[in-house]
């Protein structure tokens, strides 16, 4: 993984007395502060205040910034001006950086939202009705996840030899119900269910925009590995990075007990709170998702 290193042996070997000289044993010199992106809405503005507040118990600021525009974030990493972000899934990022050149990459997980087709007018997959218009989200790796859901609740077939974060309308094999697809933002999924008859969203963002899920929901997301594992939200660095100490503190942090408690308590519970990348095997896991084989 490229991220900038510094051997945590060297800190182990200092006298007592020097790491007390840190202040709090944990941050070095110059090192006490983090900044990071975060995009502007709950499961990430609030668990990295969270994180903040307890990294600031272990000697570290974390600097907060927030932005909308969702192309941005990676963009100031991979250049150097913020030391890491928190607003993306793997798919997403694996996308980003295949059509811009980066080389934005992981460091640990914070949680999986699972999405579904939702429909106010319809309770039962069953019931749509031939030539329905049906919202997908434009941007490729949740438009690839929208059409996995559709072939999965039988209304569309499509080839299976795709992977999800490569799916394509050009990849639908099969459509016997003649269904119309209109494209918008992923973040208006919710938004624009009175406008369709079915619809691509994050089940987080139809709680949040008031609606019953249980009563809108026509076809979840089964949350197999293949599915849950590409729109798994991380934490990212670009090629600077961050130390070994500052990535071991933030994983402490997005990872506490705290944070998997605010998930739990998020929306019923919407959310899905996962810790199942870490330093540890980040790199591992990576590069086998990079290599097509997620």
């Amino acid at each position: 993984m490229n991220v900038r290193r510094r051997l945590l042996t060297s800190t182990a070997a200092l006298p007592a007395l020097a790491l007390a000289a840190t202040g709090c044993g944990l941050a070095g010199e110059g090192e006490e502060t983090i900044s990071i992106v975060v995009t502007e809405s709950a499961p990430f503005q609030e668990p990295a205040e969270i994180a903040a507040e307890l990294l600031e118990e272990q000697g570290y600021e974390l600097d907060i910034t927030y932005m909308t525009d969702i192309n941005q974030p990676n963009q100031v990493v991979q250049t150097g001006e913020y030391e890491a972000n928190y607003f993306q899934h793997l798919a997403y990022l694996n996308n980003f950086n295949d059509s811009n050149n980066t080389e934005v990459q992981p460091l640990f997980s914070v949680y999986y939202a699972p999405s579904g087709l939702f429909s106010l007018e319809y309770d039962d997959i069953d019931d749509i009705p031939d030539g329905a218009e049906v919202n997908l989200p434009v941007d490729p790796s949740n438009n690839g996840r929208a059409l996995q859901l559709l072939a999965d609740a039988g209304l569309i077939e499509i080839d299976q030899d795709v992977s999800v974060i490569e799916l394509t309308q050009n990849h639908i094999t099969d459509n016997p119900r003649d269904l119309q697809f209109v494209e918008t933002d992923q973040q208006s999924g919710a938004q624009v269910l009175p406008d369709v008859d079915l619809g691509f969203a994050f089940v987080r963002l139809v709680a949040e925009a008031g609606y019953e899920v249980e009563d809108t929901l026509v076809h979840l997301e089964d949350g197999r590995d293949e599915v849950r594992t590409p729109f798994t939200c991380v934490v990212a660095v670009g090629p600077e990075g961050v130390t070994d100490e500052q990535a071991q503190a933030l994983q402490d942090a997005f990872q506490s007990p705290e944070i998997e408690q605010w998930f739990d308590e998020y929306q019923g519970g919407v959310i899905d709170y996962a810790d199942f990348i870490t330093l540890d095997n980040a790199e591992e896991i990576w590069a086998d998702f990079t290599d097509g084989d997620a």
